[in-house]
């Protein structure tokens, strides 16, 4: 993660804005491509709007809060706080996030919170290599979360699909994203993660999404531009 922890994620400097998001993630765009990225970009999707908190309900902010200290709880020897909670062992410790993100989940569908703990499930199932549960819960937010979440949801959703070897699928998401864009997911970001998905299988298309790009005002579109011509430089293409 880039030396950033979960921790750190939760503050507000890091999540005060969605131009924020992807600077960091076009600034660590190899890391967020692997699957240990799946975790970031939908982490980091989660507290970027944690703005929107003041809006919901008090019963699932609570329970929202209650879920996210299992996953900031100790584990086995690490030194205990006494406001934190703590289990014997990370089988422990997985068994209850996983009830406590899965009970949001099925009590506030179609929320701000349960798209939250569905984010972080499909997160940690894309971690574990399992892309089929990945694919089912990001689509779920896709096709049920709020607009804000669904958007980021889309890109996760993307770079499952390139794993499982569904180019075609991939594309398509991203390119409804291209189309329409969101205010937490531009025409821009789309586009490069289109064009760094293609960098191997249509290198001409990449070369064409990516090439107005490199001049552009926003510095980190351009570095992330930029990248993905190295890296078709560097394929031979």
């Amino acid at each position: 993660m880039a030396g950033l922890t979960r921790k750190e994620l939760k503050t507000d400097q890091v999540a005060k804005t969605a131009s924020d998001v992807f600077e960091w993630t076009s600034d660590h765009r190899k890391e967020v491509v692997r699957w240990g990225g799946l975790a970031v970009v939908a982490v980091i999707a989660v507290i970027g709007f944690s703005y929107y908190r003041s809006y919901q309900a008090e019963a699932r902010q609570v329970a929202l809060a209650e879920a996210l200290r299992t996953d900031d709880a100790g584990v086995g020897s690490e030194q205990i706080q006494p406001q934190n909670l703590h289990y014997n062992t990370p089988e422990e410790k997985e068994k209850a996030r996983t009830q406590a993100f899965s009970a949001l989940v099925d009590k506030y569908p179609g929320t701000q919170e349960g798209a939250i703990a569905e984010i972080y499930l499909a997160s940690w199932a894309a971690d574990k290599g399992n892309l089929a549960e990945a694919e089912k819960r990001f689509k779920n937010v896709v096709d049920s979360g709020p607009k804000v979440y669904a958007a980021q949801a889309r890109l996760s959703l993307a770079q499952v699909y390139a794993g499982e070897g569904k180019i075609a699928d991939a594309q398509k998401v991203l390119q409804a994203l291209i189309d329409s864009p969101t205010e937490t997911v531009s025409k821009e970001e789309a586009t490069l993660q289109l064009a760094q998905l293609l960098v191997k299988s249509n290198p001409a298309e990449a070369r064409k999404l990516a090439g107005p790009l490199r001049t552009s005002t926003r510095t980190a579109v351009s570095r992330a531009a930029n990248s993905i011509f190295g890296d078709l430089l560097q394929s031979g293409q």
